[in-house]
């Protein structure tokens, strides 16, 4: 019996890699945090929307915060771990604008004054990130570049 590789983008992926989360976290960025606004502007149905909110409030993505009680209405409010992952949909938002769009949707400036053009950079040297400068160190015993190593020993575990 084989199983995937255990793998972070892997489990990232389980939890925002649908496109409606994706496209929540978005809005919430650009501070759209009511479910009226977001389906307007997402187009998503209304149930998916739902529930898509729902996971990323029980992932710890979200926070709901009242702002009515009669009816009663939630907003939503990005988490620490939501923040972080602001600088993904960045890059997904350049390369989306070079290989897809054509043009931005949408430009930012970033406080020095600049248009926002995101690279990935090492913390320590400053130096960008290059596929030619990355080297891998693979962490789960019996997982290579190639695969599942191990001999018979086992199987991965799943």
């Amino acid at each position: 019996m084989t199983t995937a590789r255990p793998c972070s983008v892997a489990d990232a992926l389980a939890l925002v890699g649908e496109k409606y989360s994706l496209l929540i976290l978005r809005e919430v960025f650009y501070g759209v945090r009511r479910f009226d606004a977001m389906a307007r502007n997402i187009g998503a149905p209304r149930d998916i929307l739902a529930a898509r909110l729902k996971r990323l409030v029980e992932a710890g993505l979200l926070e709901k915060a009242a702002y009515s009680e009669r009816p009663p209405r939630h907003e939503y409010l990005p988490t620490a771990a939501a923040i972080e992952l602001q600088d993904v949909l960045h890059m997904l938002r350049k390369w989306g604008d070079r290989h897809l769009a054509g043009q931005p949707s949408v430009v930012f400036a970033h406080s020095c004054g600049q248009e926002l053009d995101p690279v990935v950079t090492c913390r320590c040297c400053g130096e960008a990130v290059t596929p030619g400068s990355l080297t891998a160190d693979y962490r789960v015993p019996g997982w290579s570049a190639k695969g599942w190593t191990a001999t018979e020993s086992g199987s991965p575990a799943g």
